[in-house]
């Protein structure tokens, strides 16, 4: 029996290199677009991975606001500014269809911490 792409499990190599188009698109667009809302404004974002839906027609992308400073208001923010972010990405790569794009804060930085305070902590979390 043979794993389809695309199914449940790891994504696709055009999965992952759809994302990694988009997210260049999008951090291209956050670092030069002048946007109206103050929070886009004033927070600088670095878009750490966009993963793409098997069928390309919606992706998370994944953010943290540098210093990891008003996170809740920076993605509310970029989920108001989803449509416009939307067009930007369709402008700049060529897909068939333009992905919804759904915002969510990065926690990766916030596992690695805590996986190395563990380590650091010779085991004591080893219950």
């Amino acid at each position: 029996m043979t794993r389809r792409s695309g199914s449940a499990g790891a994504p696709s190599q055009r999965q992952r290199r759809v994302g990694e188009l988009i997210r260049e698109a999008l951090s291209e667009s956050l670092a030069r677009s002048q946007f109206r809302d103050p929070v886009l404004s004033d927070v600088r974002l670095t878009v750490t991975e966009v993963r793409p839906a098997p069928d390309l027609r919606s992706a998370k992308v994944y953010v943290m606001p540098l210093g990891g400073e008003r996170t809740a208001e920076a993605i509310d923010a970029l989920q108001r500014a989803a449509g416009y972010l939307r067009g930007e990405v369709n402008r700049r790569v060529r897909l068939k269809f333009s992905p919804t794009l759904r915002f969510e804060l990065d926690r990766s930085f916030e596992t690695v911490e805590r996986l190395e305070r563990l380590l650091d902590g010779n085991g004591e979390a080893d219950g």
